[in-house]
């Protein structure tokens, strides 16, 4: 527990920041309110800081490291909150930062600048009455600080790469307080931790800035389709991913899903976008089961960014307890339709848990994604055009109750394992962990490569010396040594 004398140094060094205090409504609403899965949520500080502005970051990391090096405070850091990893942005009995105070979309040439506290969707906003997008969250929910660390899948990632891709710099507020930006040019080395290395390893992200390109209105949207058609959506995304001229303006995700709100049988969406106004675009045809779609629930139309954004977000109220896992594998449709069977065995026991929508979510990285990755500049990720095409599974479920947690978690910790044996006897498994869809027990940053994980404990090293956010950050996915 963090030690009584730190509140009182924090109040004294940053007179203008916010501070909720437990059991007051303030406390209550942020801590209720920030998260998206009630594993954080759960979590009950001893007090949250909000400082308003970049100065207030640094002085707050200045006034806690003395006691953090003598293990009197721990702290975490929350910009969004959609990562809904237990503790990876909320702590018990110690500091919760949170960075929605920091606000500020700055659009210039070429660029936009975007401050920690921002969500997606203002940012989009703010590009489309310019006629401009970038390649940031597909959901208007999506926050700033995690995401573009973490790698990132945005709408145009096919032609564009990861989001980290398109960071063109990072301001960060090192542990010793110092406000350092990492670019190409001034921090490389910090620069390039950062894409992929995760938000809370090396200081406090309090803005970035992100390439930016002309956007209209363009294609895109979901439909869903009986189960009994799986089979063949998979048939056709590893055809379109292993076509020598696959486009690049595609960005595809194919779910098997369940739910009891639509009976006993399983439920697929696929969400389709093609980045130019073109009504039905050929390539999307075969991702359009006409014979098999359920009536009122394709929303397939040319809309802009902010649309498409919103949309992802959902209007619909989803069940307050989420965890999302995952893995990777080739291109293969047995592996794929395997894995599926796999997710289907895991929920037959767990179907009675209250709330329960949970989905076996492929989303490809083709080549032209892991090539443009590649000519920008690097990242920390570890994938080489030569591995691809490659296809995430991400095990997504949501729920309503606590007590329901050791159910669904142990249940699709399960399915996971069995899916990467069945993808390592069949040749079929690719060792990379995404660390926008990990859960805790997973080792993102150690599925990277030996080389990556070196580099990002020399920049840790060089730019967190004292490990303050190694020892003092418990949260996320750390680093293999400080």
């Amino acid at each position: 527990m963090v030690a009584p004398e730190v509140l009182e140094t924090l109040q004294h060094a940053l007179p203008n920041a916010q501070f909720a205090l437990r059991d007051t409504e303030e406390y209550r609403s942020l801590n209720s309110t920030t998260y998206q899965s009630g594993l954080n949520a759960d979590l009950q500080p001893a007090y949250i800081v909000l400082p308003k502005t970049k100065q207030d970051v640094s002085t707050f990391l200045s006034a806690i490291r003395p006691f953090v090096l003598n293990d009197k405070a721990k702290f975490a850091i929350v910009a969004g909150g959609r990562q809904p990893a237990r503790g990876c942005s909320n702590i018990d009995d110690e500091i919760t930062v949170n960075l929605s105070h920091l606000k500020g979309i700055d659009v210039q040439e070429g660029h936009v600048s975007i401050s920690a506290g921002e969500s997606w969707g203002a940012v989009y906003d703010e590009l489309g009455r310019r006629g401009l997008g970038c390649a940031g969250s597909r959901s208007a929910k999506g926050g700033i600080g995690g995401l573009p660390t973490q790698g990132g899948l945005s709408f145009f990632s096919s032609r564009d790469g990861f989001i980290c891709d398109d960071v063109i710099n990072y301001e960060v507020a090192l542990a010793s307080g110092e406000i350092v930006n990492a670019n190409a040019d001034e921090n490389a080395d910090l620069w390039l931790a950062l894409r992929g290395g995760g938000g809370n390893n090396f200081g406090i992200i309090t803005s970035i800035r992100m390439r930016t390109f002309e956007q209209g209105s363009f294609y895109g949207g979901s439909l869903y389709y009986q189960g009994s058609k799986f089979p063949d959506q998979v048939e056709a995304l590893v055809t379109e991913l292993q076509k020598p001229d696959a486009d690049d303006k595609t960005h595809l995700m194919v779910s098997l899903g369940w739910t009891g709100a639509f009976g006993s049988e399983p439920v697929c969406i696929n969400q389709l976008y093609y980045n130019e106004a073109v009504e039905n675009p050929s390539v999307l045809e075969p991702f359009t089961p006409r014979d098999a779609q359920l009536p009122g629930l394709n929303t397939l139309r040319i809309h802009t960014l902010p649309e498409a954004a919103k949309e992802q977000a959902g209007e619909i109220a989803m069940p307050s307890r989420s965890a999302y896992m995952n893995t990777h594998v080739k291109a293969n449709v047995p592996m794929l339709l395997a894995g599926a069977d796999i997710f289907m065995a895991a929920i037959e026991p767990i179907k009675s848990c209250d709330g329960l929508i949970c989905s076996y979510t492929l989303q490809p990285y083709p080549v032209s994604l892991l090539k443009a990755s590649a000519a920008k500049g690097g990242n920390s990720l570890g994938l080489d055009p030569s591995r691809g095409p490659i296809v995430s599974i991400a095990l997504l479920m949501y729920w309503n109750s606590a007590n329901d947690d050791e159910k669904v978690l142990g249940a699709f910790e399960a399915a996971l394992d069995q899916i990467e044996e069945k993808a390592k006897t069949s040749e079929q498994f690719v060792h990379f962990t995404f660390m926008n869809y990990s859960f805790n027990f997973q080792d993102p940053i150690g599925s990277y490569g030996w080389e990556n994980a070196r580099r990002l404990q020399e920049a840790s090293r060089k730019f967190d010396p004292e490990g303050i956010f190694q020892k003092g950050v418990p949260g996320g996915w750390k680093l293999l040594a400080p």
